[in-house]
């Protein structure tokens, strides 16, 4: 039989378990790294469906480069995909790595720290020539120096020569060949936990149903990765993670920006409305057009405009017209979009703006995470105009959280600003498809006929809510003035007088303000009272949830409160604040949400805040929460000591 021949042999999940020995354990880290140009994250995106399929909790964090393509070999060129799966519930990616596909020495070079030691490395030694070592900055091949790889189980693979070898035959150029080397190391990896191939089999005949000679090369390469870790001598062990026990129901693997689309589908169905999606492309927001292009027939309409100011503009100009309205962007496309958000903010017209958080400031880190902008959502427009802000916590609560924006925007005739961040947005998890009967209603009503006293239309004529009535353009008799000059409360004429103008102000604020009292009240897991409540909002929910319970189980009164109503805030919120002796808020900013907490609440909260593009490690979260029950930080000492790590960290002190 020849190498092509036994690399492509198929090799039964179960023929495994009989030649080597199988270790259980209950959660995996794996990480999938090479150049942006390798496929990493359609491997680690792939391995996550098949886990998902299988029943395991998933969670991901996808990593690429901000350059639309960087140097080729180049530590900045470094794309990856990590992913952790679980026989129980998990929250996030995880802190360590313990299996790490490294496919060039850059990516190595730039991932070899998170690697736990004793886990598992997995090289590409073909990659290890002189040009690829010289880009990386590497003076010498470290796949042979001991000591750098070092309380490691190293697997040195020729993949590209072993790839070669499986595609063999086929007809292929030989760059055609090498772009299968991902599915080669996938393969591997399948092998190595036990998953079975069949899914990702099946997308890839579905995927290159046009160019079958593609997907048989992909289909080999993974046949051949998975022969590889069967018959070599170098895997002495595989391992096994069991399905997790979640909820019954029917489950499917999302992101945050799918489950955005699909929430917003989902609004147009409930409503029974059509939907305009208008939107410019930007990263990391881009995903949540494509995806709604794909669903005219939910009654979604897309308009991909010239620029961020045209789309807000088109929001606005939808919601006049009576369609549910919604536009997205990150940080730089919401400032643009600032003038047009104050315009359909003094114009009450129900429309959502998404904002898919990123690091900044101006172009800043584009493909990284970030919670920056909540001062930005809050402030970040002329003039005395407060919105409403929520926030998602995870990819799956994205489509529940998309509704509610919607809900309280055509229930108070407000735009209203809806926060993710590129971890949600990138990230996947296992959703569990809601029924029907668990979708809350989304209740349009437009104004048909004349509302006044004597017959005419009265637009700023409010409800209980301070919402007025929503007219749709042509309605006879219901004909109005509409701009962004201030208005006459009741009949909406032009009105600059002083008193009308504070009156209106104030107006519009109490309608945001009393919105506090349709929301669900503020829930805490933890203690209903004791030494710490740790806050946190947006996509650092799971790696808090995971560090507050940890403490928990070591005896620590720490409570979790983890906020998705940022603008207002729940009604609640004061009470629980007082129930706590210490208020901790981790942000992977400046500290705004505790700017927010420490002036509507006067409560001394202690902040602890990461910028590097990063999310958080559940470790560097129980270190905090230790450090701040022991007294060693407090509000006072806290800004210095950040000064001193900051130093530190940059050789300075």
């Amino acid at each position: 039989m020849s190498t092509a021949e036994l690399l492509s042999t198929e090799v039964s999940v179960d023929a495994h378990a009989n030649d080597k020995p199988v270790e259980t354990v209950d959660t995996v880290v794996i990480r999938f790294c090479g150049d942006s140009g390798d496929g990493m994250q359609l491997a680690g995106t792939q391995f996550t469906n098949v886990s998902a399929i299988f029943g395991n909790d998933v969670s991901t964090l996808p990593d690429f480069p901000a350059e639309i393509r960087a140097p080729a070999g180049s530590p900045f060129g470094v794309s990856g995909f990590q992913v952790s799966f679980s026989d129980h519930d998990i929250f996030t990616p995880g802190d360590v790595v313990d299996t790490l596909v490294a496919m060039n020495p850059a990516a190595l070079k730039t991932n070899l720290g998170d690697l736990k030691r004793g886990g598992t490395l997995i090289v590409n030694s073909d990659a290890f020539d002189k040009s690829n070592l010289s880009k990386a900055g590497f003076a010498t091949n470290p796949l042979e120096d001991e000591n750098y790889l070092k309380g490691y189980h190293v697997h040195k693979v020729p993949m590209t020569r072993l790839n070669r070898d499986a595609v063999e035959g086929l007809g292929l150029s030989q760059r055609e060949a090498d772009r299968c080397r991902n599915f080669f190391a996938l393969g591997l990896v399948f092998w190595l936990y036990e998953r079975d191939a069949t899914p990702t089999i099946d997308w890839l005949k579905s995927k290159f149903a046009k160019s079958p000679t593609i997907a048989e090369a992909n289909i080999r390469a993974i046949k051949g990765g998975q022969n590889y870790g069967h018959s070599t001598e170098a895997f002495t062990v595989h391992y096994r993670v069991a399905p997790a026990k979640l909820p019954p129901g029917e489950y499917r693997k999302i992101t945050g920006n799918e489950a955005v689309a699909l929430g917003l589908a989902t609004v147009a169905k409930l409503a029974g409305k059509t939907l305009l999606y208008s939107g410019y492309p930007i990263t990391p927001a881009s995903d949540i057009l494509h995806e709604l292009s794909n669903l005219k027939h939910f009654g979604v309409r897309t308009f991909q405009a010239e620029d961020e100011i045209a789309a807000m503009a088109a929001t606005c100009g939808a919601a006049f017209a009576g369609e549910l309205a919604v536009t997205a962007s990150s940080g730089p496309g919401i400032c643009l979009k600032g003038e047009a958000m104050g315009l359909g903010m003094i114009t009450e017209l129900p429309m959502v703006i998404i904002d898919v958080q990123r690091g900044g400031p101006s172009t800043g880190l584009p493909t990284k995470t970030e919670q920056s902008d909540l001062l930005l959502a809050m402030f970040g427009r002329n003039g005395e105009s407060p919105l409403p802000i929520v926030a998602a916590a995870t990819p799956g609560d994205c489509f529940t959280m998309i509704q509610e924006a919607f809900r309280i925007a055509v229930e108070f005739m407000v735009p209203v600003i809806f926060l993710s961040d590129g971890y949600i947005a990138n990230g996947a998890e296992p959703w569990r498809i809601p029924k029907l009967s668990e979708l809350k209603p989304i209740n349009v009503q437009h104004c048909d006929k004349p509302n006044g006293p004597e017959g005419e239309y009265l637009p700023y004529l409010r409800n209980e809510r301070l919402a007025r009535p929503w007219a749709v353009p042509g309605t006879p008799g219901l004909e109005h003035r509409i701009g962004g000059l201030e208005k006459s409360d009741i009949t909406g004429h032009v009105d600059y007088a002083p008193p009308n103008h504070e009156h209106m102000t104030f107006t519009r604020a109490r309608k945001v303000a009393g919105i506090a009292d349709f929301i669900p009240p503020q829930e805490v897991e933890g203690p209903e009272t004791g030494d710490l409540l740790v806050i946190s909002w947006g996509g650092t929910y799971g790696t808090v949830r995971t560090a507050v319970r940890e403490m928990g189980t070591k005896g620590h009164a720490v409570a979790h409160c983890h906020l998705r109503y940022m603008n207002p805030f729940p009604r609640n919120l004061g009470e629980i604040l007082k129930r706590y002796k210490k208020v901790l808020v981790p942000e992977l900013n400046r500290g705004q949400l505790r700017m927010l907490i420490r002036s509507q609440f006067l409560v001394d909260a202690i902040g602890f805040n990461k910028i590097k593009g990063k999310p958080f490690l559940v470790s560097e979260l129980t270190d905090r929460i230790a450090r701040v029950l022991s007294g060693e930080i407090t509000s006072a000492t806290e800004p210095a000591y950040t000064r001193a790590t900051y130093t530190h960290a940059k050789g300075e002190g």
